[in-house]
């Protein structure tokens, strides 16, 4: 790569703060706003539904978790791949990562869509959902299948955008779909009493807007016009996008994984105790859609870091390289922090905001919520990691770190723990695992980051 076209690029001169707070903010945005039409809807139907729509939205929360790991495969995978190959200089070459994940974003939601509608009840079922729950977790999740292509259109291709320096038009485009979802949302549900049908509705209304603004933008890219040989998917392209987005993707399918073996784990131990099998499946949707949110501020640190890390370690340039590496670790560590705080204090109001319950509701959600979290501020090192990994071109340790948290730890604990300590040991699987996948990945992360420049840069395929 040529001096010049660094020079030009404000990604390899302007300062790392300045570059971080710029993609950052959009990234964290746009993870809200993810975050936002889950708790959103759940919010509503905790308020006219109650304990069984609460527990509805968690056992379809696998299907929302999918279309996250197509998006991050395709759209992290593709912005990496740009943004590195735009660092060695050859912007031809680089869009056509950009007009191949456009097409298989859309096309991967679509047959996510198909796979929903096809196989609902079998899903539901598998994904834990106890009898008494399984008719509102259908009508919900029968509308916002839908609403799938474009929901990994807009997730997806908000990091094409912000690859191509336009972080606030992606922030701008998911948020308008979130306005119009919480708009929509208590229309639906208390003005025309459509219940489950209109919260899933008014979902997917908010993406469809949000899927045609990401579409536009594609139509006008200001690194180059995207023809149709662009999105025309060709494996050379394709392939070496999703070698780079699998440890964002696995990330989020060993999430959806632990997920189901946790909703079947809290229906089987939760019947076996006093709090019977929707109290637990209930209060466990609601605290892992709220960890969520301050988990959005984590992700969308490490996202807004990626562009600056691949760019200028495509052009050699190690000490901006390390310097973000390590302001987005800081940022993102002080994060967990202030969110440890909140959850450890404000528990009941918290689990509170999403409709009232029994007192032993509420006692569980308190002692879930706590102990479950308890490790909650060294959440940041594995997925801050995992992205780095994967931003410098090195995919595989990227995806094993994706993997330490959720497969590797968390699964083998709340199957073993729960045997032991029934539904008590679900609750301290977790803030083990989160230690254990700390360790790993700073270790993993400090060696990388005092031996960078001393070894030979992996080759843009």
């Amino acid at each position: 790569m040529s001096n010049q076209q660094v020079i030009t690029n404000p990604l390899g001169t302007a300062p790392v703060g300045q570059l971080l707070r710029k993609f950052a903010v959009p990234s964290i945005v746009a993870m809200l706003v993810g975050a936002l039409y889950n708790i959103v809807d759940q919010f509503f139907i905790g308020q006219s539904i109650g304990e069984l729509g609460n527990a509805a939205t968690n056992v379809a929360f696998p299907l929302s978790t999918s279309c996250t790991a197509i998006s991050l495969l395709l759209g992290i995978g593709a912005a990496s791949a740009f943004n590195l190959t735009m660092g060695r200089g050859d912007r031809e070459k680089a869009l056509y990562y950009i007009g191949n994940a456009a097409t298989l974003l859309f096309s991967g939601g679509v047959v996510l869509c198909i796979i929903a509608q096809l196989f609902l009840e079998p899903l539901l079922v598998f994904f834990g959902s106890p009898d008494n729950v399984l008719p509102l977790a259908k009508e919900y999740v029968r509308i916002t299948s839908f609403g799938f292509p474009f929901l990994i259109l807009s997730n997806g291709g908000a990091h094409l955008v912000r690859a191509d320096g336009s972080p606030r038009y992606s922030m701008i485009s998911n948020l308008t779909g979130a306005v119009i979802n919480c708009v929509l949302d208590p229309l639906f549900i208390f003005g025309f009493d459509w219940g489950m049908t209109g919260a899933a509705l008014a979902t997917v209304m908010g993406q469809i807007v949000s899927g045609f603004m990401v579409f536009r933008y594609l139509r006008n890219y200001k690194a180059g016009t995207l023809t149709k040989n662009h999105v025309r998917p060709q494996w050379k392209y394709a392939g070496y996008a999703m070698s780079l987005g699998i440890a964002q993707c696995c990330s989020q399918l060993a999430m959806m994984t632990v997920q189901i073996v946790m909703n079947n784990s809290l229906t089987y131990y939760g019947a076996m105790s006093q709090y019977g099998e929707s109290i637990p499946l209930a209060c466990a949707g609601i605290i892992s859609k709220v960890s969520f949110v301050f988990f959005a501020f984590c992700i969308g640190t490490s996202q807004g870091m990626q562009p600056i890390s691949s760019f200028n370690y495509g052009a050699k340039q190690y000490d901006r390289v390390k310097e973000v590496a390590k302001l987005a670790m800081l940022t993102g560590t002080t994060i967990c922090i202030v969110a440890f705080i909140v959850f450890q204090t404000f528990p009941r109001q918290i689990i509170g905001l999403f409709g009232d319950g029994s007192e032993m509701y509420f006692e569980f959600g308190v002692r879930y919520m706590r102990t479950y979290m308890f490790c909650l501020f060294l959440n940041n090192i594995q997925p801050m990691s995992s992205t780095f990994f994967t931003s410098i071109g090195k995919p595989k340790m990227g995806t094993f770190l994706s993997l330490t948290r959720q497969i590797i730890f968390l699964l083998p604990l709340i199957v073993i723990f729960p045997r032991l300590w029934g539904i008590e040991g679900i609750m301290f699987a977790a803030p083990i695992a989160d230690l254990m996948a700390a360790i790993v990945a700073g270790t993993m992360l400090t060696r990388e980051l005092r031996s960078m420049g001393k070894e030979p840069q992996p080759v843009i395929e």
